[in-house]
């Protein structure tokens, strides 16, 4: 672990950091057994947070399932282009939960810790500055690492609904969402009581941070908010600090809490498709898939704990002569005996590894992961930038051999992937014809 980043808590594990939890029934019975008398709203959610720690979630909150206040400013947002293509956006069940499931009255907002003890992306950019004759690596976002968190978090959703209907009684609906419907859990989460919204947009808790994966359960059931009458949201602590808004690389925010998704990084990566603006590919340096940099500079992040679920450590990746396809390696068109191998993870692969990826070998490599989102379109473009980006900081090797690459990528019959080669192999030839003095 590096000095001065994150160290685990003496416990993770939500029921040993709330010893009440484990404590309280979920339902009140007599002793042999039946139900008593029906729960009252806060019972039950008590029964719920006690029943997400259960689970493993680090946080758990009830928030009412009304129209937000800052949704009403979604519209104008839209109107300005800020969504970019990101169409689904304008989804009109957005407004209100009840747009999402009729008869709506309460919003079950779960959270899961995903920060690590690697490095942070500007700390290891700055490692990688020295490094003339090592294979330049692209920075694929924290939060993609490891499994798919739609699909780790969406199962312990599932099985929170499921407890949740063995405990009551009576029916009712309940539908949870993992950024896959029309619910913006970082508003939620705040009405549920988890954190307050930064200004670089991020929900961010006084103890985990910011590095949260946050799911919603949009249910019927009558449930007491987390937030009593006479409570307000946790209030924002980010006071003066302005180091998220100043350390963008593409200034994606137009001012504190507002930000433009069309020039930030972590768009432009994953949901932006076709060509990329020419003018912020520069700035985008290695980035293949999403950005933390606005996450890494928080204060609130510098003491983050570390995550305890081990799908979300960095994937690993078979050594050689492991039960392993072997084609990843040995493909000729596309990889030579001094090309970099596969690697042994997913944190900051080598970007000729990317960029000689064959769409079998992306489909293999990243089924179940995040990364998948970008498409291997998507992947092998942001992959050209960034080797374009690294033109300055290449020995004669490493420059020849990516040259190499890239005229191969440029000829693609894919015109996204071909133009993208073509201007990062701009960019090598101008560094190598550059003078010496």
């Amino acid at each position: 672990m590096h000095p001065g980043k994150s160290k685990p808590w003496p416990s993770l594990d939500p029921l040993e950091a709330s010893p009440k939890l484990a404590r309280v029934p979920c339902c009140r019975r007599s002793a042999t057994g039946p139900r008593m008398a029906p729960m009252t709203p806060a019972e039950r959610t008590h029964c719920v947070t006690a029943a997400a720690a259960r689970l493993g979630f680090h946080l758990c909150g009830v928030a009412p399932a009304v129209e937000f206040p800052e949704l009403a400013r979604l519209p104008e947002w839209l109107e300005r282009g800020y969504a970019g293509q990101m169409s689904y956006l304008a989804d009109p069940r957005r407004a209100s939960p009840a747009r999402v499931l009729e008869g709506a009255r309460s919003l079950i907002v779960c959270a899961l810790l995903y920060n690590s003890e690697r490095p942070l992306s500007t700390e290891w950019t700055a490692s990688q500055a020295p490094l003339q004759h090592q294979p330049r690596r692209g920075w694929i976002s924290r939060y993609a690492w490891g499994d798919d968190y739609h699909a780790v978090l969406g199962e312990r959703l599932e099985r929170l609904v499921a407890a949740l209907r063995a405990e009551f009684p009576e029916p009712f609906e309940a539908r949870p969402y993992v950024d896959t419907g029309p619910v913006a859990e970082r508003i939620a989460a705040k009405y549920a009581g988890l954190g307050w919204l930064g200004k670089n947009t991020c929900l961010i808790h006084p103890g985990l941070g910011s590095w949260l994966f946050l799911g919603v359960i949009v249910t019927t059931l009558e449930l007491a908010p987390s937030l009593g009458p006479d409570d307000s949201p946790q209030p924002d602590l980010c006071g003066q600090c302005t180091l998220c808004l100043e350390a963008c690389p593409t200034g994606a925010f137009v001012a504190p809490y507002l930000m433009d998704a069309r020039r930030c990084i972590s768009y432009l990566t994953i949901e932006h498709r076709g060509t990329l603006p020419e003018e912020l590919r520069p700035a985008m340096g290695a980035h293949v898939f999403g950005c933390d940099i606005c996450q890494d500079v928080c204060p609130f992040n510098r003491k983050a704990p570390v995550t305890n679920i081990a799908e979300f450590s960095p994937r690993q990746f078979p050594r050689k002569g492991e039960n392993r396809n072997s084609k990843i390696e040995n493909r000729p068109e596309s990889r030579s005996a001094d090309m970099p191998p596969v690697p042994g993870e997913l944190f900051a692969p080598p970007l000729e590894w990317l960029a000689a990826l064959s769409d079998e070998e992306y489909r293999r490599t990243f089924r179940g992961s995040a990364v998948k989102r970008a498409k291997y379109r998507g992947l092998v473009r942001n992959a050209c930038v960034a080797l374009g980006n690294a033109a300055g900081r290449l020995d004669h090797a490493s420059r020849e051999r990516v040259r190499a690459l890239l005229q191969h990528l440029a000829a693609s019959a894919d015109p996204v992937i071909a133009e993208h080669a073509a201007w990062a192999l701009a960019r090598i030839e101008a560094q190598r014809l550059a003078p010496l003095y």
